[in-house]
């Protein structure tokens, strides 16, 4: 099996490095990732830029290609242009922060898999449910076992998995259900602040409003202590309202 490793917190992350440890004991692996973080970038790819990639040594040893562009970047051009034939899988993390809910639309961790599956390559992300919690282990393991699965689940076209492992111990892990995305909102914030030479920025933060009652979402899943696994895909249509739309407005011109 040949594994393709992406991320957005960039080639330096110890997600990444925990993630690779893993699957290089029964795969071969190749790591393209961005040179620096672009956390939160979405979809993003570079248009207007040239990118450049640089090999990247870790320890001494060659450890993979860092690129100055965004994940969805990384995995194009390791497709088109690094690699001599695509990976059987790309799997993209270990992402330092959970990816549920509306973090999903944002992440740029599950858009190098969006990506990967754009290309008709099986493919997830998988995220540590926190930002401080620096235990990759038991995410890094699970990674593992289940890469070895996935490609026997014969998912649809286009169709993916969005994975968030809760900030345990593994002994601690209660075990895996399968979610739907969360749709719990945020109650944006612009802090407004001056620099030193007295100019005006804004600093974003915000408050997650009110979560679902629904057992079966990502977020509280993992906030119960279970693995999460979503199933997405990047087809945005919205097929219950093409007949309606057709009926009622298809005439107008």
């Amino acid at each position: 099996m040949h594994v393709l490793l992406c991320n957005d917190d960039g080639i330096y992350a110890p997600g990444l490095a925990a993630l690779a440890v893993e699957i290089k004991k029964f795969a071969e692996v190749t790591i393209v990732a961005p040179d620096r973080e672009q956390s939160a970038v979405g979809h993003a790819i570079t248009l207007s830029d040239p990118l450049r990639v640089n090999e990247f040594h870790k320890d001494g040893e060659f450890f993979g290609w860092a690129v100055s562009g965004t994940p969805a970047d990384c995995v194009k051009i390791a497709i088109c242009a690094l690699l001599e034939s695509k990976p059987d899988l790309v799997i993209s993390g270990i992402n330092q922060g959970s990816n549920t809910g509306i973090n999903t639309i944002y992440s740029g961790t599950v858009s190098a898999a969006t990506e990967g599956r754009i290309n008709d390559i099986p493919s997830f992300a998988i995220s540590l449910t926190s930002y401080t919690y620096r235990d990759f282990s038991a995410a890094a393991r699970f990674a593992a076992k289940f890469a070895n699965e996935y490609l026997q689940l014969d998912l649809p076209k286009g169709v993916f998995v969005n994975v968030n492992v809760p900030a345990l111990p593994e002994a601690e892990i209660k075990g895996i259900k399968i979610t739907r995305q969360g749709r719990a909102n945020y109650v944006e914030i612009f802090h407004r602040r001056f620099d030193p030479k007295g100019r005006v920025y804004f600093w974003m933060d915000g408050e997650r409003t009110a979560e679902e009652a629904d057992v079966n979402i990502d977020e509280r899943a993992v906030k119960a202590g279970y693995i999460s696994i979503t199933p997405i895909h990047y087809d945005l249509t919205h097929y219950p309202t093409l007949e309606r739309l057709d009926s009622q407005i298809a005439g107008l011109f």
